[in-house]
């Protein structure tokens, strides 16, 4: 059971189901329907009303994520990017993802993809895993711009998960009342402004219209 015949062999396998007969879905690698066909059973499954049942196991993403020391309260998991179609548009569509994302990566794509996250997200921090609980397991914490000028070469080996801090969020502009537009303007005043120079500084600076600050002057 795998990508390329899940859709026909989930008719077999419900089929089994249906007649009383008990399945595993079992893997060894990671967790069966996190970025793996699994969930098209499952969704099977529930559709047509048998019950399954699922046992916590390995996933990836998960150790990944707590060691990046990037915020985990709140993530994205987006698993394998897609390759050509769509691909532009899913990236383009996480650019203002706040969250700390998650993405796997087989090793020969993995140069494309860490040029396109510096390409579509700028110069943000970045944990490259790759190997997980393996002999060889690494964690390269860096930054999308470093990786794509020095990791995107095809040297690293492995399979991969990327975590990428989210957008960082920008700091709340200070809020203005009109009653500070306007004092502000005549403070303005008092040091020698004219009052339509002193309501389109006190504009500037508050956000408010000059027409409406000089209404208040007058």
């Amino acid at each position: 059971y795998h990508e390329y015949n899940k859709i026909a062999k989930a008719h077999t396998l419900i089929e089994h189901l249906e007649n009383g007969e008990d399945i595993a879905l079992i893997t060894d690698a990671g967790t069966p329907g996190i970025s793996d066909p699994g969930f098209l059973l499952t969704k099977t499954c529930v559709e047509r009303g048998i019950a399954t049942e699922c046992l916590p196991g390995a996933t990836a993403f998960v150790p990944a994520l707590v060691n990046s020391g990037f915020p985990c309260d709140r993530f994205c998991f987006e698993g394998f990017l897609p390759q050509k179609k769509g691909r532009q548009k899913r990236l383009s569509a996480l650019a203002e993802e706040t969250r700390t994302m998650i993405f796997y990566e087989a090793p020969h794509k993995l140069p494309q993809t860490l040029r396109d996250l510096y390409s579509f997200f700028g110069d943000r921090k970045l944990s490259i895993v790759r190997e997980l609980t393996k002999v060889h397991e690494e964690v390269i914490r860096t930054t999308t711009k470093y990786a794509a000028e020095n990791y995107a070469d095809g040297s690293l080996k492995g399979e991969f998960v990327l975590v990428l801090e989210g957008k960082r969020q920008e700091e709340k502009s200070e809020e203005y009342t009109l009653e500070f537009a306007v004092e502000t303007a005549r403070k303005l005043i008092e040091n020698g402004a004219k009052p339509t120079e002193a309501a389109k500084e006190a504009a500037s600076i508050t956000g408010f219209k000059k027409n409406e600050i000089y209404r208040e002057l007058l």
